[in-house]
């Protein structure tokens, strides 16, 4: 008995699917995204900050979760949704509030980590948005309570909850205390 493949789509195949926002395209597959209350509301809080920043600043465009991008120009078949991403002014390409997805990277890709969420997958997702040309990656762990920054250049920094995020030379200017994003502690 053999089992059949699981059907392949191109990405515009994918958009016109009626649930594709539950899932990225990973070389033509459906892959499920893992989503919990927690990751949502700590990526709506950092959306909401980045947002206001970027908007005061005039300094490009910044997107939720439900933004495709199709920037792997190898894998054509390849679509990631990061949980909040960033473009500066001037890459922000003609057209774009148009397009069904974009086909250049972000300058700021963030995950934020749900329970169901594979380490192994995860990193993935990151080396790919790093060879992709992302130049500023933010990884938040919402039930550790931390952060990881990875850089186009191959450094990395751990953030404690008592750290900040930066925009580095990506955003200019932007900054957030990490503690800001999450719920506040429980008390005993």
């Amino acid at each position: 008995m053999s089992v059949a493949a699981p059907p392949r789509y191109t990405i515009d195949e994918f958009l016109a699917l009626p649930d594709h926002k539950n899932f990225e395209l990973v070389d033509g597959e459906l892959e499920e995204i893992n989503v919990s209350n927690l990751s949502s509301n700590v990526a709506g809080k950092l959306l909401v900050r980045l947002g206001n920043h970027v908007e005061r600043n005039n300094l490009g465009a910044y997107f939720p979760a439900d933004s495709y991008f199709q920037c792997f120009p190898e894998q054509p078949g390849h679509a990631r949704k990061p949980d909040v991403a960033f473009i500066c002014r001037e890459r922000l390409p003609t057209g774009w509030d148009e397009d069904g997805y974009f086909t250049i990277s972000p300058d700021l890709a963030v995950e934020v980590i749900s329970p169901g969420d594979l380490a192994s997958k995860v990193e993935e997702k990151i080396l790919e948005y790093l060879e992709a040309g992302v130049k500023l990656v933010w990884v938040i762990y919402p039930e550790e309570r931390i952060a990881c920054v990875r850089r186009a250049d191959g450094t990395a920094t751990m953030l404690k909850e008592t750290g900040s995020l930066s925009g580095e030379d990506v955003v200019s200017g932007f900054t957030c205390p990490l503690a800001e994003l999450f719920p506040s502690k429980p008390r005993k």
